[in-house]
């Protein structure tokens, strides 16, 4: 198997590289509109969007930034396959602008966004952020009724193009297969709200460029990529940042295309890229680790497995893992065409852990 990962420095509202149909899963986390840290990145392409922050018209502003973002998720459509699956990260934002306290909530527009171009909503997952702040409250403190509660959560939107992808044929059916994840990987990853999952902890090049980014964990786009799309499919991040959903899908078996309108950010998302399969690697192995811990858990618990992996060899819990097959990477290397293209062991020659029950 090969995967090819391509970064278009581009805007957001540009996929002109990209064929109509092409992608079959978008997984992306926008500028959050009324979070100041991204204030500039929506002036400078609506100068109109700063009039209106400084003149204390926060509505306005907010209706203006989703606009522009209405443009990225044309593009969207046009490039996904029908059937294809979106997932976008955002905050609701609160702010005060001239004393005026308040929510702007940048789910619902983008969720009104999608739903108007004809996409079914599908249930969220709430990514509960943990924070170290002691106090849960903005405003008056103690007295009623200006006091505010904090956000300490920010949404995973999930929406789908059209009726459910069908997979029709032997070689898709297989595919399908084999990317299956482990049954108690199910258990936390479909679950609504998300609570193990840390601010940026990955180990990647480029820091400071992903706290000036906000980039989403690695671990947050990789869940999503193996949820909601299969091994060999071609995964699209129109605000692409420090290159987290690229290295995400590398990791998970899938080629990826990243636009990104900074070009500052381009230099990082290529180092992103060539420290990629090392990280893919050490995932990979920590989730065949964990299953291993699992199976020795129900093991001790005498509830025993019923079904061997093909793959592996070691037990899983229903007839959907048999098949399973984690993508682990050689290493990678860039092409003329400046794409940067990854191999990967045949199944059965990786790291196996565990044994059948």
């Amino acid at each position: 198997m090969q995967t090819k990962y391509r970064i278009h420095h581009a805007s957001a509202f540009d996929t002109s590289p990209l064929a109509a149909g092409s992608v079959d899963l978008v997984v992306t986390s926008p500028p959050y509109p009324m979070v100041a840290m991204w204030d500039l990145v929506f002036a400078e392409q609506d100068p109109q969007i700063g009039d209106l922050l400084e003149g204390g018209d926060g509505e306005g502003a907010c209706a203006r930034m989703h606009g522009l973002l209405e443009h990225a998720w044309d593009e969207c459509d046009r490039v996904l396959k029908p059937g294809g699956m979106v997932c976008v990260n955002i905050g609701d934002a609160t702010r005060s602008l001239r004393d005026d306290f308040r929510l702007y909530s940048n789910h619902t527009r983008v969720l009104n966004a999608f739903q108007a171009r004809g996409y079914a909503v599908l249930p969220d997952i709430l990514w509960r952020k943990p924070t170290n702040a002691p106090n849960k409250f903005l405003g008056s403190g103690m007295l009623p009724v200006g006091a505010y509660v904090t956000y300490e959560h920010e949404y995973i939107l999930v929406l789908r193009k059209g009726p459910r992808r069908l997979f029709d044929s032997p070689e898709a059916r297989r595919r399908r297969r084999q990317s299956a994840f482990f049954w108690e990987e199910r258990n936390v990853w479909f679950s609504d709200v998300w609570l193990d999952i840390r601010g940026t902890p990955q180990h990647l090049p480029g820091q400071a460029e992903r706290q000036r980014s906000a980039a989403f964990p690695l671990e947050l786009a990789h869940r999503l990529i193996c949820m909601f799309s299969v091994q060999g499919d071609h995964i699209l991040d129109p605000f692409a940042g420090t290159g987290t959903t690229l290295v995400a899908a590398l990791a998970a078996g899938r080629s990826a295309t990243g636009i990104e309108r900074d070009g500052s950010l381009a230099a990082v998302c290529r180092r992103a890229l060539e420290a990629a399969p090392q990280w893919a690697r050490s995932h990979t192995q920590a989730r065949l680790e964990r299953h291993a811990q699992f199976l020795a858990e129900r093991e001790q618990a005498g509830r025993r497995v019923r079904y061997a992996n093909t793959c592996y060899g070691f037990g899983v819990t229903t007839r959907q893992e048999v098949d399973l097959w984690l993508p682990l990477p050689k290493q990678g290397q860039w092409t003329a065409d400046g794409d940067y293209e990854a191999e990967y062991e045949l199944p059965g020659t990786g790291p196996a852990t565990g044994a059948v029950s």
